[in-house]
């Protein structure tokens, strides 16, 4: 896939900024073209967001996917499988979707000898309209704690920057600009932009890298459900 250089890449950043569904359409799409991969669900922290909950559609289309054991239970400390070490080690293609800021990607820690070995790419994503991040000297900082805490370096930039239902061409293009800071604060590169399927933005970005939207809040998704009723109503 072109848009990931090495066999292991590593999503991190700041909470809700988008690493669940960006890592989900880059397994997706990396199956697509022929890869055995691997979507490892390295999040213990967020029991909202994980993309080993969208593990239906991704075992559909050939994803194998590693996540916590007991997510989704009545246990309060989910744990990680002792597989991750071995996948992380062998021969396929593997994304590995870590949980947010410091706290989330201490988990990533225990594998960085692994990791050292299999020389990640490790994307830090971005969104400008996410609170704790709408200045880019903001997001420099939490770069900073994640690798700290993760014992590793970040690679690049991908910019992520979305509203979520209100994303539109505009609210893209206008992460630009801080998208770029954060790349002069960090001295890493912007390796791509993602935008929404529905947003058209044909040949106005470079490295422009439409996503589908898979995953959503427990309460958006129930307010989809109510619009359905309402609809049928």
């Amino acid at each position: 896939m072109r848009f990931l250089d090495r066999r292991v890449t590593v999503i991190c950043g700041h909470y809700g900024t988008g690493k669940t569904n960006l890592s989900i359409n880059l397994a997706l799409d990396c199956a697509r073209e022929g890869d055995e991969v691997t979507l490892i669900d390295m999040d213990v922290v967020n029991p909202y967001f994980r993309s080993s909950d969208y593990s239906d559609v991704l075992t559909r289309e050939g994803v194998r996917v590693l996540g916590p054991n007991f997510a989704n239970s009545n246990l309060d400390t989910p744990s990680l499988p002792a597989a991750i070490g071995d996948t992380i080690s062998d021969g396929q293609k593997v994304i590995i979707d870590v949980g947010g800021d410091d706290a989330g990607a201490t988990a990533l820690g225990v594998y960085s000898r692994k990791l050292a070995e299999a020389d990640p790419d490790v994307l830090y994503v971005i969104n400008k309209y996410r609170s704790q991040t709408t200045a880019a000297d903001e997001a420099a900082v939490i770069l900073t704690e994640i690798e700290r805490a993760a014992r590793i370096k970040a690679t690049g930039i991908v910019n992520n920057s979305h509203l979520k239902d209100l994303t539109d061409a505009d609210t893209i293009l206008e992460s630009v600009p801080f998208a770029e800071e954060v790349s002069r604060l960090t001295g890493l590169p912007v390796r791509f932009t993602t935008a929404p399927d529905y947003v058209d933005l044909l040949n106005k970005i470079p490295m422009m890298y439409q996503v589908r939207v898979y995953v959503k809040a427990p309460w958006e998704k129930a307010g989809n459900r109510i619009a359905k009723d309402n609809r049928r109503q």
